[in-house]
């Protein structure tokens, strides 16, 4: 038994990596921790309702992609494009993993240090980034590719700012939570990380974090933290600033033609919902329709998404797909909140859990408003990691 343990803690620590570096990684061993979770299965004592949060949504919302797919105008073409419905086990086999909120601190631990480092590493690769990509050496032309936007190891920029804006948000309440003492490492971690935020150049991941950040600094009555947050930005644009090229990423950020076509895509994205409205165009359909429904306007015509999720989700699955879709989040939020509430000012541990994992879910959804965050797995990943927490402090309340 202490063997199988053993094998469950590396399993753990490699998935910890893969989420913070590599999605290959994460994806391979995500198989492997499936494949403990079904063995574990296997005892009857195992399969209780507890075991399977959101079950109910979840459910709904793979039932309406399923029909979405199946209806579509190429429907083997879209159900391959549903796999991404198989990232929610991620929730299912954290839960079953995690014996208690001891193991659930740890692992949130773990992930903020190496990711942590990942930001490090982000803000080096601006900072260092040459004129021209290394030849020759593989790592490096890939590390040094596009790097005016810090992206680290992961493909993109917004990639990036996803997983850092989950992150930071979850780790929030460790520094504004009066009865958990704070360690010096913890805010030199979150510094990093959130200069590497900064130098991902994403608004739309800024914005999520911005909102999440102040509604929980208001909720905590902790009105200092606005301030200190804010500063904290600040200096690391200065910092930023002081590298070539980014005042350009600045006022290209601030151009009216980015934000046109934004608006552009919308009113693409409601065409085909208006076309489809009960079942939409099909998972991953959008890049393949989107030329029809492209603005005559618009420099872009041809995308895979629109820049906005829950509309994202209408274009694709239609208004049962995102009924589907709304309730999941609906289901959560109200379970943990009411867990939240349940939980005593001596719980600290518990409490910085449960507040984490809802305030960065919530920077997430915000965030989405902008772009298609729900369709980068690695991001998803991450979320699903994250929303696992509450349900295991959860369970070790209701044993208790």
């Amino acid at each position: 038994m202490s063997d199988a343990r053993s094998v469950r803690r590396w399993v753990l620590g490699l998935f910890l990596v893969g989420l913070a570096f590599s999605i290959t990684l994460a994806e391979s061993i995500l198989a492997v921790l499936v494949g403990f979770w079904l063995l574990r299965l296997r005892d009857k004592a195992a399969r209780v309702p507890e075991s399977f949060p959101l079950a109910g949504p979840v459910l709904a919302f793979a039932a309406a992609t399923l029909l979405s797919a199946l209806r579509s105008g190429n429907p083997w073409t879209s159900l391959l494009d549903a796999k991404g419905l198989l990232l929610v086990l991620v929730l299912y086999v954290l839960v079953a993993a995690l014996p208690d909120a001891d193991a659930a601190d740890r692992f949130l631990t773990g992930l903020f240090l190496l990711v942590a480092v990942h930001a490090g590493l982000g803000i080096l690769q601006v900072v260092l980034c040459p004129p021209r990509e290394p030849a020759g050496v593989p790592l490096l032309s890939r590390f040094f590719h596009r790097c005016d936007r810090a992206h680290g190891f992961f493909s993109i920029y917004m990639t990036f700012a996803g997983v850092l804006t989950l992150i930071l948000l979850a780790t929030l309440p460790r520094l504004l939570e009066r009865a958990r003492p704070r360690r010096w490492w913890t805010a030199l971690g979150w510094g990093i990380s959130g200069a590497a935020l900064v130098a991902t150049f994403t608004r739309g991941a800024w914005f999520g974090f911005l909102a999440a950040a102040t509604g929980l600094s208001l909720a905590l009555r902790r009105y200092w933290a606005l301030a200190a947050i804010g500063g904290a930005v600040l200096a690391a644009s200065v910092l930023f600033l002081l590298s070539d090229g980014v005042p350009g990423r600045l006022h290209k950020l601030e151009d009216p033609a980015t934000i046109r076509e934004r608006l552009y895509m919308w009113e693409s994205g409601w065409a085909m919902f208006r076309d489809r409205p009960l079942t939409g165009v099909g998972p991953g359909q959008v890049k393949i329709v989107f030329p029809r429904y492209a603005r005559p306007e618009a420099v872009r015509k041809t995308t895979s998404h629109v820049h906005n999720t829950p509309l994202q989700i209408l274009a694709e699955r239609g208004v049962l797909g995102l009924a589907a879709w709304v309730w999941i989040w609906v289901a959560f939020f109200a379970r943990a909140g009411r867990l939240l509430g349940r939980l005593g000012p001596h719980q600290g541990r518990e409490r910085g859990l449960v507040a984490g994992s809802l305030v960065a879910i919530g920077g997430f959804l915000v965030a989405g408003l902008s772009e298609f965050n729900f369709g980068d797995s690695e991001v998803v990943m991450v979320a699903y990691a994250l929303m696992a927490l509450p349900f295991v402090v959860e369970r070790g309340v209701r044993h208790a």
